[in-house]
C-alpha cells in the first residue's frame, strides 16, 4: 500500500500531486504528518513541500478548471478538515488524468468531487453565519472588538464584508481558536496575533472586553440590546428547535443577547 505524508499545508498537498505524477504513482493514502499509518503500508513517501512545484500544479489547474472549480479548492481547504485531504488530492489528480472531461468540478456523481463540493458548502455556510452572529464591543479608544471561534477558518472570507460595512471605524476581529485576527485601522486590514494572549484586555472564552477598557456607552448599548431581544420574544411562539437550527449553541458564548 503506497502512502504519502505531507505537512498539512495546501502547498504541501499540491507538491504531493506533483510527486505523484513525477514518480508515476497513485498513492492509496495521503496523510498529514503525525497521522497513524495504515496496517501493511509500505514505507511512506515523505513529501517535501516545494513552492515552485506547487505553483506549477496550480497553473496547470488554471488551464483545466473554471474559476468556480479553483475557488472550490481554496474554499474547501479553509475547512481544515483532515478527512478532506484524500478526496481533494484525488480530485486534483483526476483533473490532470482526465483533461478531456469538461466541468469535472460539477460531477457530483464522483465521490471525491462530491466530498470537496460539500466541504466547500460548509465553509460558505460558516462564513455567512459569521457575518450574522459577530457582535462587536466598543473600547474607550474607539476600536470595535469581536471575538469568534468558527469551526472553519473563515476569517479571510469575511474581512472584505466588514471593511465595506464599517469602513469609517477601526475594528478587530479575533479568532480565539486559531490565535490570529484582522485589524482594520480605517484604511487597511492587517493580520495580527498576540505573543501573550493572557495579557490581552478581553476574555477569549466569551469575548467580553475588560471593564476598564470597555466604553461606558457600550455597556449601556449592551443592556439595551438584551432588553430589546427579550422584549420582542413572544413566548407563545417560541420554537427552541428552530432557534438552535438557525443559531447553533456554539455561537452563543460570544453573542451579547445570550449572555
Amino acid at each position: 500500500m503506497q502512502v504519502y505524508t505531507f505537512d498539512n499545508s495546501l502547498d504541501g498537498l499540491l507538491t504531493a500531486v506533483f510527486d505523484s505524477f513525477s514518480l508515476r504513482q497513485q498513492p492509496e493514502a495521503l496523510l498529514a504528518e503525525g497521522e497513524q499509518l495504515p496496517l501493511f503500508a509500505d514505507q511512506p513517501h515523505v513529501v517535501a513541500t516545494d513552492s515552485d512545484k506547487a505553483v506549477r500544479v496550480w497553473k496547470g489547474l488554471e488551464k483545466h478548471l473554471s474559476k468556480d472549480g479553483l475557488r472550490m479548492i481554496t474554499l474547501s481547504w479553509l475547512s481544515e478538515e483532515r478527512a478532506l485531504n484524500q478526496s481533494l488530492f484525488n480530485f486534483i489528480c483526476k483533473v490532470f488524468r482526465q483533461p478531456h472531461v469538461k466541468n469535472l468540478e460539477q460531477n457530483a456523481s464522483d465521490p471525491d468531487v462530491l466530498a470537496v463540493r460539500n466541504t466547500c458548502r460548509r465553509v460558505l455556510h460558516e462564513q455567512l453565519r459569521m457575518k450574522q452572529f459577530i457582535r462587536f464591543q466598543k473600547a474607550k479608544d474607539g476600536t470595535y472588538l469581536a471575538v469568534v471561534s468558527p469551526d472553519h477558518n473563515v476569517l479571510p472570507l469575511i474581512t472584505d464584508h466588514f471593511q465595506d460595512r464599517f469602513n469609517d471605524q477601526p475594528w478587530l476581529i479575533y479568532d480565539a481558536r486559531r490565535h490570529y485576527g484582522y485589524y482594520y485601522d480605517g484604511k487597511t486590514v492587517i493580520h495580527v496575533s498576540f505573543e501573550d494572549e493572557s495579557a490581552v484586555p478581553f476574555d477569549l472564552s466569551n469575548g467580553k472586553m475588560d471593564e476598564e477598557v470597555l466604553s461606558e456607552n457600550d455597556m449601556i448599548f449592551q443592556d439595551l440590546w438584551r432588553t430589546y431581544f427579550k422584549a420582542i420574544c413572544i413566548k407563545e411562539r417560541m420554537n427552541p428547535k428552530k432557534q438552535l437550527n438557525d443559531m447553533p449553541r456554539r455561537y452563543w458564548k460570544y453573542m451579547t443577547e445570550k449572555n
